[in-house]
């Protein structure tokens, strides 16, 4: 059984990472809509454009993104947007109210992207076949990727923001903070037990690559804390077991958070890292 951004069935393989089914970058409802141009849009449009918590973002919002907001609300999963609470190279996340509370809208940058250190995690990937050097395709499929590894991670116990919808180079997920404001980075508190919060991290990416996951950028700056929780972020550059530079991206994650936690002051390596991620489970 098949799910729209999810995976294939994962008991009819025999290892996980070979299941995923490709990833669709056609023509949406929202590329429809956008041809169609009605009168309902474009006033969603002018609001919008006229907030003010928007203005400082003009580049991210064309009109390709602004028909995927508007669909996403159309469908019900945003009533109202915020401002931003995270601004990156690739993407911005804005605070949005959905119908049950707080809810975080990512939106990535087509044109502001980087290509290049986003096809060191796409070549080799089968679910990008043949979607060659498109740009927009790229992005659009890597927003889509997220989605399916956060899927993937939340099934095998990974805390991560609960995936809601996604449309273009738009994702709606769980918002992870209070009081309007982002939760604390790992980098940004003292952290009281640094020996717990290791074995939570260290547990995660266990579970990740026994997933056929691995994070490819994991460090302090993505894991954060929240309502008591450690919680990881940014999971859309997470490739799976099978790509050719897996093993070298799970090093990098080994050798990150060691580093980090070494300088918390425990005795930690990567390598002791690694091969309990990496260690077999035993046979019940």
């Amino acid at each position: 059984m098949e799910e729209e951004h999810g995976l294939l069935d994962t008991d009819a393989t025999e290892e996980p990472g070979d299941e995923w089914e490709a990833i669709d970058v056609a023509d949406t409802e929202a590329d429809r809509i956008a041809r169609e141009r009605d009168r309902e849009f474009s006033q969603f449009r002018k609001r919008l454009k006229d907030a003010d918590q928007f203005k400082v973002e003009g580049s991210v919002f064309d009109d390709a993104t602004l028909h995927a907001l508007y669909k996403l609300v159309h469908d019900g999963h945003v009533e109202a947007f915020g401002g931003p609470i995270s601004t990156g190279k690739e993407a911005t996340v804005f605070l949005a109210l959905g119908p049950d509370g707080d809810v975080a809208v990512k939106i990535y940058r087509i044109n502001a992207s980087d290509f290049r250190r986003m096809r060191r995690y796409l070549e080799g990937d089968p679910r990008f076949s043949g979607i060659g050097s498109d740009k927009k395709k790229v992005v659009l499929a890597w927003t889509r990727k997220e989605f399916a590894n956060l899927s993937r991670a939340r099934a095998a116990g990974v805390r991560v923001p609960e995936p809601i919808a996604v449309e273009r180079n738009a994702l709606v997920m769980e918002f992870l903070g209070t009081d309007d404001e982002r939760a604390k980075r790992l980098a940004e508190v003292h952290i009281e037990n640094p020996e717990t919060a290791y074995e939570v991290v260290r547990e995660y990416t266990r579970r990740l690559h026994g997933a056929g996951l691995v994070h490819g950028d994991l460090s302090e700056y993505n894991v954060v804390v929240h309502e008591g929780e450690l919680c990881v972020l940014d999971l859309g550059q997470a490739v799976t077991v099978h790509h050719p530079n897996s093993r070298d991206f799970l090093e990098r994650d080994c050798e990150n958070v060691a580093n980090f936690f070494a300088r918390q002051g425990l005795d930690v390596t990567a390598e002791a890292l690694l091969e309990h991620v990496t260690r077999p489970e035993p046979e019940s």
